[in-house]
């Protein structure tokens, strides 16, 4: 089935074919046929199937004979959870709709306001948000969302684990309640499926493929090495293998710039991208990245939703991610659009339990390695674990019978000052009778 078959008109054939994008992919068949009848949808795809493009084309498609909307106005709303997959699907709408006259713009926090305010003045075909800014512009007027007329949920599972739920809630009380509604998500939960009753009862589900699995033109790994060797491990595969292009993921913004430190200080060229950053040098660290001025970008799993790079080779997860869905998510990094892609993985002796979770939602077994030269020595830490708990205990117990010996302390010694002032009065007393006596 091709692109004319599925419903998209000319302007919209002719940014695909500059794209070289002559076939749908399968959740985009699947898809964009519901989207442009009207219907609410929730859909889960794997991650770098064409996901975006499953919702950016039929509302394109959807708003070439629609008027342009009031001042201040929207027609189409899209929620991200982060900027760097706001910027992305921002980027997917200009390219998409690019012969067209598709007005559009992302806002999103970690920048100045007042542009994004001048944006929205004129009023826009479609808005890309996280929900922070997005509330922050509507308690200042600078956005109306009563017009709108199809509300997109973008990566709504990462919206819920990030805490955006309430958020959300407000955004979609602002809005009509005849607005087309959109939920779109790379894993399906629970929560996901709580949070889809409140869009309306008549969603169509579908699936692209198992929604909690990863591609299969992905090769993945793991590698057996101790914690205090994953950094001379990496830098050892990058110069052995001539890695030109590495994405690799940190748990922390301080383990981030940590393993930077130590690949530059092998002349191996290295930026960070995580929460801390201002969103300037995030931009720019990217830019950097996709334009391949350094080798290496490091991340935390903050910017795993909004990274998109053509043909990336290689995904690293530094660290096991503590929830499997964070693995799906970051391996789809690589791998995207049916390119091959390979995502390898440092796992220590105590990360074991991560590794068993990310399985358990595969359903399938990740080859484990070891390198010649990194094979780990260390044992589990159990051992060392209860020692602690057992010393916190006691250090615990110690200080509460010194804090009740400090108190009994401080009890006499309140008591010895009452006495004392006690006897002072009855001198005091005695000596104005003897006085008066005399």
């Amino acid at each position: 089935m091709s692109f004319k078959k599925l419903g998209l008109s000319d302007p919209i054939l002719r940014s695909l074919k500059e794209l070289h994008h002559f076939e749908p992919s399968k959740i985009q068949k699947r898809a964009i046929p519901i989207v442009l009848s009207g219907n609410n949808l929730m859909a889960a795809a794997q991650t770098g199937t064409g996901k975006t493009g499953s919702f950016v084309l039929p509302i394109i498609e959807y708003l070439l004979d629609k008027p342009k909307p009031f001042k201040k106005h929207v027609h189409v709303l899209i929620l991200t959870p982060t900027r760097e997959l706001a910027a992305q699907v921002r980027e997917s709408i200009y390219t998409y709709g690019k012969f067209t006259s598709t007005t559009s713009a992302a806002v999103f926090g970690g920048v100045k306001v007042f542009p994004q305010k001048s944006k929205l003045k004129k009023g826009l075909d479609i808005l890309v948000a996280t929900p922070g800014r997005l509330l922050d512009l509507h308690n200042q007027k600078a956005v109306k969302l009563s017009r709108v007329k199809v509300l997109v949920l973008d990566e709504a599972d990462h919206m819920l684990d990030m805490g955006f739920i309430n958020d959300i809630k407000k955004i979609i009380a602002l809005t009509p309640e005849d607005r087309q509604n959109l939920l779109f998500s790379a894993t399906f939960s629970n929560e996901i499926r709580k949070l889809a009753k409140t869009l309306g009862s008549d969603l169509k589900e579908i699936t692209a493929q198992n929604p909690n699995s990863t591609v299969d033109a992905i090769k993945q790994v793991v590698y057996c090495v101790d914690k205090d060797k994953k950094s001379e491990l990496l830098a050892h595969l990058i110069n052995s293998g001539s890695w030109h292009q590495v994405l690799v993921f940190s748990r922390t913004k301080h383990g981030c710039e940590k393993i930077a430190k130590k690949l530059n200080a092998v002349d191996i060229k290295t930026l960070t991208i995580h929460g801390d950053k201002r969103q300037g040098a995030r931009t720019k660290a990217l830019k950097d990245f996709k334009e391949k001025k350094v080798k290496v970008l490091v991340a935390t799993d903050v910017a795993a939703r909004g990274i998109d790079i053509n043909n990336l080779p290689y995904v690293i997860n530094f660290d096991m991610p503590t929830y499997p869905n964070d693995y799906i998510h970051r391996i789809g990094r690589t791998g995207r659009a049916g390119k091959n892609g390979n995502a390898i993985s440092f796992m220590d002796i105590n990360e074991k339990k991560f590794l068993n979770g990310v399985e358990n939602l595969l359903k399938n077994k990740i080859q484990q390695i070891t390198e010649v030269g990194f094979e780990p020595v260390q044992k589990p830490s159990t051992e060392s674990r209860s020692k602690a708990s057992k010393d916190k205990q006691t250090k615990f117990k110690k200080s509460k019978k010194n804090n009740l010996r400090g108190n009994k302390y401080k009890k006499s010694l309140n008591q010895t000052k009452q006495d004392v002032k006690r006897k002072k009065k009855r001198k005091s007393k005695a000596r104005t009778r003897w006085k008066k006596v005399k």
